[in-house]
């Protein structure tokens, strides 16, 4: 109508009759809607523009954002969609209710699949929750279909990119063979094959053998089959348990495969140690006598609820690395805890439980000065063995460089607890040393002990037997042959010496700050064979438990028809290492620093690498002549 009234040439017929003031009227009109029209135009693609600029920036900002990263995830997806990015304003703006339900949503998922409430914990929890997120409205989850074929393929084979590059490692650093085997709740007998590089580990291959009959001949075939899997060259170390069989099954693989060397489990090697402690007589009754207080209090409810409100109450019962690890953990805890529990069984609350026969025996031993002195010094002995113990059982750096040292502080703070009286540490040494010589006195533990700076060059503890330098040889010897062989032989000295870069400011000034693989790869470059040694050796594990962390897997999924068994062991392998990133590690090589010390006293700028302190001993506090004398007295009920 307006462009008729106006007589618009090309749009409309012309209205003949229309007067020339009313068209030009009408003319203003329609420019000025026109041009209003433009400026709603122009103002929405400035306000479209704003938002993207302010896209890209937020962008910008969390590339420069510090985050920490879980670096293991990005091979699972595709570049951009697995960059961090912040909460759109829509989210962070949404009522609490509609928060809720998401949640609850969530939640009767879990219910309904009878998915355990520890699913959460997995970093790929979030990660789904964020992809569904960034793709907004309309997501359709993938179905059963795609779930047991298509995308377990395509996870196969962003698993097999993290194994491929745990292999590229293995050829400088080297890797360990483990071996686990146990039997599940069906009677299956399991043998679990993995490889360890400081990189992490990475699982092979499971094999059923409840068919198979468990020998020495068979078992060789199946090692055999995995190191050429890993690759000779790669394969520096087996290390398997400690039984007969697997004893005559390392030595027929190293005579097969000479640059290979063969390890018992450290790990249950130090198990079997205190488990030969604690059935010494003293300790034995000491135990169980330590149990009962503890058996008491945490069958009455009164007795636990004033424990644990007590300041820097921790629980007497904690899980150990094994289960003799657990006893003695108890003790060290209940010792701690000494004080408290004298409090509790004089105060006029406990009278009221006196009725109770373990009432009374309870409170006996609790006010038994004997029976503390005698927890005292058995807490003093199992203190370095179960420090030790730790590291050997922690798969997050290599602690083969340590196990030797670690022996023999262990065996140095007993003599020196008991004043060197060796009517009262030889049960104790005895022990330790009967296990070493039959299980760990290997030359790959003194090469590694020989070759790890922080000892080499700490002259006035340095071990000099015979048989540490003789272990360096022997490892020589397996490794190389002909000029490589020579060439390190003849230059071991300048190592020892300090000679060239091994005695640079900076190599000096880093010793006691890095790991010793770490160290070698940055410096001692003058000898390249030499250096490679070391690397290999140094990068190694001592005991097989990275074998044991994920049996459950095996109990859920390990099935002929469907055996994803490396997917899912893999993941699991890989996701450990991803929350271990997130949180301090459980284990520190200062651990070993005041091994033999009643409490730590770390400082909070405390290096990574100060891994033992040499003075130790001096400060380890010893028994007075009257504990000594108290400790030779057995440990009566009466207060």
């Amino acid at each position: 109508m307006d462009m008729w009234w106006w007589n618009k040439q090309g749009e409309v017929v012309a209205f003949p009759k229309v007067s020339p003031e009313v068209r030009f009227t009408m003319q203003g009109k329609l420019k000025e809607t026109a041009q209003k029209e433009k400026e709603k135009c122009t103002t929405s693609v400035t306000i479209l523009d704003d938002d993207e600029e302010m896209e890209e920036a937020e962008m910008s900002i969390v590339k420069k954002g510090k985050r920490k990263s879980t670096s293991n995830m990005h091979p699972f997806f595709t570049k951009g969609i697995n960059d961090p990015s912040q909460p759109t304003i829509k989210s962070a703006m949404q009522s609490k209710t509609k928060i809720h339900d998401v949640d609850l949503a969530i939640a009767m998922w879990f219910y309904d699949a009878c998915i355990p409430m520890n699913a959460c914990n997995s970093p790929f929890f979030q990660l789904m929750v964020d992809k569904i997120t960034s793709i907004g409205y309309g997501y359709k989850a993938p179905n059963y279909h795609a779930m047991r074929v298509n995308l377990l393929i395509d996870a196969k084979k962003s698993v097999s990119l993290i194994i491929d590059s745990l292999r590229s490692q293995w050829v400088d650093t080297g890797c360990t063979i483990m071996s686990d085997e146990w039997r599940d709740v069906s009677q299956r007998h399991l043998i679990n094959l993995l490889v360890y590089c400081p990189k992490g580990i990475s699982f092979l291959k499971s094999v059923d053998a409840s068919d198979m009959e468990i020998n020495a001949t068979n078992l060789c075939n199946l090692f055999a089959e995995i190191v050429e899997m890993a690759g000779e060259k790669n394969a520096v170390q087996m290390v398997t348990d400690n039984a007969t069989n697997y004893k005559l099954v390392g030595t027929k693989l190293c005579e097969s495969y000479p640059s290979i060397t063969w390890s018992p489990c450290a790990l249950h090697c130090l198990n079997l140690v205190l488990k030969d402690l604690s059935e010494l007589n003293n300790v034995k009754s000491l135990v169980n006598l330590a149990s009962r207080v503890t058996v008491f209090v945490y069958n009455h409810k009164w007795p636990l609820n004033w424990s644990r409100k007590t300041p820097g109450w921790k629980e007497f019962i904690r899980p150990g690395a094994t289960r003799f690890g657990t006893v003695f953990i108890a003790l060290q805890s209940l010792y701690d805890h000494k004080e408290d529990l004298q409090a509790m069984v004089i105060s006029n609350e406990f009278k009221k439980m006196l009725k109770m026969g373990n009432a009374v025996e309870c409170k006996q031993i609790v006010l038994n000065e004997i029976f503390w002195n005698s927890c005292f010094i058995i807490v003093k002995v199992m203190t370095p063995l179960l420090k030790l113990l730790r590291l050997c059982d922690s798969d997050e750096k290599p602690a083969i460089g340590y196990v030797y040292e670690g022996m023999r502080q262990a065996r140095r703070g007993i003599k020196k607890l008991f004043k060197n009286k060796k009517e009262l540490y030889r049960p104790y040494t005895n022990i330790i040393d009967s296990r070493w010589d039959r299980m760990l006195r290997k030359n790959i533990y003194c090469a590694a002990y020989w070759l790890n700076p922080v000892f080499q060059y700490d002259h006035a503890n340095l071990c000099k037997k015979n048989e540490v330098f003789q272990g360096v040889i022997d490892m020589v010897e397996k490794t190389f042959k002909g000029d490589d062989m020579l060439n390190i032989t003849l230059n071991l000295g300048r190592f020892r010496n300090a000679e060239g870069t091994f005695g640079g400011s900076s190599a000096v000034a880093s010793r006691n700050l890095t790991r010793p693989d770490e160290r070698w790869k940055l410096f001692d470059g003058d000898i390249l064979v030499l250096q490679k040694l070391a690397i290999r050796i140094l990068s190694q594990t001592t005991s097989s438990s990275g074998c044991e962390r994920n049996w459950n897997v095996f109990e859920r999924i390990r099935t002929k028809r469907k055996n994803r068994l490396d997917v899912h062991y893999n993941l699991r392998l890989q996701n450990r290492h991803v929350v271990e990133e997130e949180r301090e590690g459980e284990l520190n090589y200062d651990d070993l620093e005041n091994m033999l010390d009643e409490q730590e006293h770390e400082p909070a700028s405390k290096s990574q690498g100060d891994h033992v302190d040499h003075e130790v001993d001096s400060e380890f506090q010893l028994l007075s002549d009257r504990e000594i004398d108290a400790y030779n007295t057995p440990i009566s009920q009466d207060p």
